[in-house]
């Protein structure tokens, strides 16, 4: 099978795997590495629109992009049309080629809101934020959806229609409703129908947790583009696989545990120069986490590394 290029827009993305937008994972450091591994877009943490109009200080690091990263995809969240395209206006000349909308995320601070995947509940102000989004930027605007907000309203088809008539250059779909979160099994399905029903491109995204996930959510479903999410967790290697199984090439085993050690401290020196010292470490240990999963023994290092504060500690611990 080719490994087709995607097209979004007037973006032209080497290849159709991409790293998910995740809220305290897919930051800077982890971007890096997932790019560094053939991810043909890394997609930032949310951005909450309101955040950038009171020029709140921690939106400041949200928003940084390393030249090395691109392309890269920012995403807003907010309810209000006209400030959702005044900020979009506001951040249009930094360094990110796609500009994405939020209305997938089930946070309940985020719904309650009225952002997020609230948004999945009222179509016409879904669209109105949309098209503002559109006019206030040359970037190509894309929407991140999932099925509806729960199993009762499953509405995806409505609104990724809405997206495309309001100018959205490509729709990436959660296979879950907002009242699933992340249980049960993504719907497929779903998507295909999507696919089926809209010109531009459609993303597929839930449950992709190895390279051949991916091949066969292309095959199922005729998605032009995969997007990887908690498979990436721990496992930016997922990228530099699923593109080999994508290309019909053989894919390259899981990595040894020298190479999983070397990427831990390579990230966590990321993680230490972009966030200093403190909040790096600490941040650092849920990753070590995911690294470790299923290893022989890493639950006792689990312990270990919950209790390290600084980067030598960490070494010691690995070295």
């Amino acid at each position: 099978m080719d490994l087709h290029k995607l097209k979004i827009g007037n973006v032209t993305l080497e290849n159709n795997v991409i790293l998910a937008p995740m809220a305290g994972v897919s930051d800077l450091p982890f971007r890096l590495l997932c790019k560094e591994q053939g991810a043909g877009l890394v997609c930032m943490e949310m951005v909450s629109a309101k955040a950038i109009y009171y020029n709140n200080k921690n939106t400041e690091q949200l928003l940084s992009i390393h030249p090395e990263e691109g392309p890269v995809s920012l995403q807003l969240f907010g309810s209000e049309p006209k400030l959702m395209g005044e900020m979009a206006r506001r951040i249009a000349e930094r360094s990110f080629e796609i500009l994405d909308i939020n209305m997938g995320c089930p946070v309940p601070k985020v719904v309650n809101n009225g952002e997020g995947s609230a948004l999945m509940k009222d179509p016409k102000l879904a669209g109105q934020i949309i098209s503002e989004m559109v006019r206030a930027v040359k970037k190509p605007v894309t929407v991140k959806l999932r099925l509806g907000f729960d199993s009762a309203h499953i509405n995806v088809l409505e609104l990724a229609k809405v997206a495309e008539d309001n100018g959205a250059a490509a729709v990436a779909v959660h296979g879950r409703t907002r009242e699933q979160y992340y249980s049960g099994k993504a719907d497929w399905e779903m998507i295909s129908r999507v696919k089926e029903a809209l010109s531009i491109p459609v993303i597929g995204n839930g449950d992709i947790f190895s390279p051949e996930d991916a091949l066969r959510m292309i095959r199922q479903t005729g998605c032009d583009g995969v997007m990887i999410a908690r498979g990436a967790r721990g496992n930016p290697w997922i990228f530099r696989q699923t593109l080999a199984c994508l290309s019909g090439e053989r894919v390259p085993g899981k990595p040894s545990q020298e190479e999983r050690v070397e990427m831990i401290l390579r990230h966590a020196r990321m993680q230490v120069a972009y966030k200093g010292e403190y909040t790096g470490i600490r941040e650092m240990r849920k990753h070590v986490a995911w690294y470790t999963a299923g290893i022989p023994h890493s639950a006792q290092l689990r312990r270990e590394v919950n209790k390290v504060e600084t980067m030598e500690q960490l070494e010691r611990l690995f070295l």
